[in-house]
């Protein structure tokens, strides 16, 4: 810390309850941190001071000579965007400000120039900082402007804060996403600011070897650090795997044994003494013993993930652990990280503290990412909050959100908007004084697109509001097309407002972009490129952005298009040699959007691009699985001999029992046999699965337990004769099949969903079980949670020879 400790001071009142307040400091009278709407920061006074006035420079930049690196580009990011903006740049002096001239003296130079900017500093920095405590301050006195932070990427928050105020954006990486008006002079009027975010941890990191060009300035541009805890690597295995049960794995290591805590102690202590500071994260996996110590702490079990919580057990391990090492070295600063994730993500009912120097970071990969904490359509995301606020106890200001930006989870580079979800979530945790949030994303602007922006943003102010951002960045991103593109993304910002999914990947997002809004989507656009084309020649120097920004938006909304496509084919046509010809047109789209910036995707060009085989998780791999099925009825391996109809009733049977566990199959005859014809209530499609059609339990909840799904189907002899089979292109969960009140066949199925190999297929050989004339199909399925039942229509086809 640079100035040690202090209370936060903020430009206007805010929720106490958010952790930070307002005091009065003499010394500083704060002016509002909002955007300036022209080229004058602060108040007008009668003695602005001129930064540059029509092409002539009229200050200079201050800069200590012992800058950190932030401090260091912070002044030259300064002079590069004055220059930008007015068409001059500042010169750079090192050293002490002169007596006289206007000059704009940032970091260490002013706080050594004037001792209010420390103390402003102090006032508002977090008192006692587990990693960072940042904060910025501005001051103008006389021919002098003050900016300046508390560390040295605080330098660099300062001075893009400045930059802000006159009107610079960075929305994405790159020069793509960077905006910056024009302004024949710049100005500076009574200001007197200081500020400070209420987290410590604010950052993003690329995952699936996302590409990195313009990400470490696009982050500090807004106002994300490098600040972090230890928790977020997986590294427990590297200590357990060598005291594995026989044949077992480290999943099955005792969590609270004494003797596992003494072992990972004892590899790490040297580490601990030197004050290195250590992660005893979790693996990707779900946790499992027999061992009495860790059955007498399991007091829950997972819904979510089908297996007891054993985060009783593991928080007793880190306890052990952080507990052995600070009582061996007590004056060692090192903190220990651990991961609550997968089957240890619900808090710990019978711990109920935490090692003073143990952090803990908790994962909520596979909590509906589409709604708020708080939101009465989600029961997964009321638990959520509830879960955090308990965690947040326990851990008393030591948890940190490992948060997943929505593009991890959706995987076809449709966009992926979350800044409406995570402008309620940030209020929550800084209300919880939650220490900070490290967000896992892939970059692919054309997945995330604002989300990074907002999220560097609202950490940095949960108070930020998010529609003034969108009404400012429409007409900066995209010119005259701006009014336009506003209604574009405002309807697929609105279509992911509105949904009730609750779900994540691929499989979701037909319930969101559905033909209507593709509908919507395209008089838009066309509005947006007619106005560009009308303006043509006019918009100045950033005409050639403007059209590149709408030439992306251009490509994503053909991505979109043939997206629809390719899902109407295949899921509500059945016509999968239609599907794999929209497919191809998305995948040639998709490289053309990879082309024009490394960042816009992931995975699509060199040596890790997607292959179709690498399975239907992925696009191309879900384009091979299409034109296998195709080969099913366009005689390569089979022929159609009829589509089964696109809707289907259906019936809720028995809810998942009060106390269930999961332990496999419930195997037997199924759900449906013993019921009445006719019993269903509710007609439902067969193209998107049934949760996204709004079927649940009391209260909203996503467990259906039994169903059954009914249709009649007329034969003729023609249909019949020879081999036939039902084929289920895509099915969840376990299911049996009847004709006509007959069993014909069981579905084995592994739980949750995604321990699938994402194939979701299953075909039925009802080769001398069908005759000619009228029939009853019934489906029967058992979900425990997530997605349920059909999402893409069933047909029959007869194999034919090779």
């Amino acid at each position: 810390m640079r100035h040690g400790g202090g209370k936060r001071l903020s430009g206007r009142p805010m929720r106490a309850s958010f952790g930070w307040r307002s005091i009065a400091v003499p010394v500083l009278m704060l002016a509002c941190p909002c955007p300036a709407s022209a080229q004058l920061v602060g108040r007008h006074a009668a003695d602005d001071l001129v930064i540059a006035s029509h092409g002539r420079s009229k200050a200079i930049i201050v800069v200590a000579s012992d800058a950190g690196p932030w401090e260091k580009r912070a002044a030259t990011d300064l002079r590069k965007y004055i220059g930008l903006m007015s068409g001059t740049e500042p010169a750079i002096v090192t050293g002490s400000p002169p007596t006289t001239g206007a000059a704009i003296v940032i970091g260490g130079a002013a706080i050594a120039a004037d001792p209010r900017i420390a103390t402003a500093l102090r006032s508002v920095e977090k008192a006692h900082p587990l990693v960072q405590a940042d904060a910025i301050a501005a001051l103008r006195v006389g021919h002098r402007l003050y900016v300046a932070g508390s560390n040295d990427e605080s330098d660099y928050f300062a001075v893009s804060w400045l930059l802000q105020q006159w009107g610079c954006r960075w929305y994405m990486p790159t020069d793509f996403g960077e905006v910056v008006p024009s302004h024949p002079s710049l100005s500076v009027g009574t200001l007197s600011f200081a500020y400070a975010p209420p987290f410590e941890i604010r950052h993003y990191w690329l995952s699936w070897n996302g590409d990195g060009t313009g990400a470490d300035d696009f982050r500090h541009r807004n106002f994300m650090s490098a600040a972090t805890v230890p928790g977020a690597a997986q590294q427990l295995d590297r200590y357990t795997a060598d005291i594995a049960p026989p044949g077992g794995r480290s999943f099955d290591v005792p969590f609270s044994e004494p003797a596992t805590a003494d072992h990972v102690a004892a590899k790490i202590a040297a580490d601990y003494r030197a004050g290195k500071s250590i992660s005893l994260a979790i693996a990707d996996g779900l946790y499992e013993n027999d061992d009495p110590r860790d059955r007498a702490l399991i007091t829950e079990y997972d819904r979510s993930m089908l297996r007891p919580s054993l985060t009783d057990a593991m928080i007793t391990l880190y306890n052990n652990v952080a507990g052995k090492l600070r009582r061996d070295d007590p004056d060692s600063t090192a903190l220990i990280g651990g991961l609550a994730y997968v089957n240890v993500t619900l808090p710990p009912r019978l711990v109920t503290h935490a090692e003073p120097h143990l952090v803990m970071w908790i994962a909520p990969i596979d909590i509906d990412p589409n709604h708020a904490m708080g939101d009465p359509r989600s029961p997964p995301r009321l638990a959520y909050e509830h879960m955090v606020e308990r965690w947040s106890t326990v851990m008393d200001g030591r948890l940190a959100i490992y948060d997943y930006d929505q593009g991890m989870l959706v995987w076809r580079d449709l966009p992926d908007p979350s800044q409406d979800v995570f402008a309620r979530d940030v209020k929550t945790y800084a209300r919880l004084g939650i220490l900070g949030i490290g967000t896992e994303s892939r970059g692919a602007m054309a997945t995330t697109f604002l989300n990074l922006y907002f999220r560097g943003q609202l950490m940095w102010n949960p108070d930020a509001d998010v529609g003034t951002m969108l009404g400012e960045f429409y007409p900066a991103f995209y010119g005259p097309a701006g009014p336009a593109m506003a209604d574009y993304w405002g309807a697929i910002f609105a279509a992911w407002r509105d949904t009730g999914v609750t779900e994540h990947e691929a499989m979701a997002a037909p319930a969101i972009y559905t033909p209507a809004l593709v509908a919507t989507l395209a008089p838009a656009l066309d509005r947006a490129e007619a106005a560009l084309a009308q303006a043509r020649g006019s918009m100045g120097r950033d005409e050639s952005l403007y059209v590149q920004r709408l030439r992306f938006t251009r490509l994503s909304f053909d991505l979109i298009h043939a997206y629809v496509d390719m899902i109407r084919a295949s899921a509500s046509n059945a016509d999968y040699a239609e599907a794999v010809r929209a497919g191809e047109q998305m995948i040639a789209t998709r490289l053309q959007v990879a082309q024009m910036n490394p960042t816009f995707t992931v995975h699509v060009v060199g040596a890790e691009a997607e292959k179709p085989a690498g399975g239907a998780a992925w696009l191309p791999g879900e384009i091979e699985e299409y034109r296998q099925i195709a080969a099913l009825t366009d005689g390569t391996k089979g022929r159609l001999i009829a589509r089964l109809p696109l809707a289907w009733s259906l019936g809720l049977r028995d809810p998942v029992p009060e106390g269930w566990t999961y332990k496999g199959e419930v195997g037997g005859a199924g759900p449906c046999l013993g019921t009445a014809t006719g019993t269903a209530t509710r007609m439902v499609r067969t193209d998107l699965y049934l949760q996204a059609q709004g079927v649940s339990r009391a209260g909203g909840a996503n467990d259906l337990g039994s169903y059954c799904y009914e249709t009649a189907l007329d034969l003729d002899g023609s249909d019949v004769a020879g081999g036939v089979h039902l084929i289920f292109p895509g099915l969840f969960n376990e299911a049996w099949l009847s004709i006509d009140g007959k069993p014909v066949a069981h579905r084995s199925y592994a739980e949750p969903w995604w321990t699938s190999d994402y194939g979701f297929v299953w075909d039925v050989d009802l080769t001398g079980k069908m005759t000619p004339g009228h029939h009853v199909v019934t489906l029967g399925g058992f979900n425990p949670g997530h997605f349920a039942g059909m999402f893409r229509r069933p047909f029959l086809y007869r194999p034919v020879a090779p």
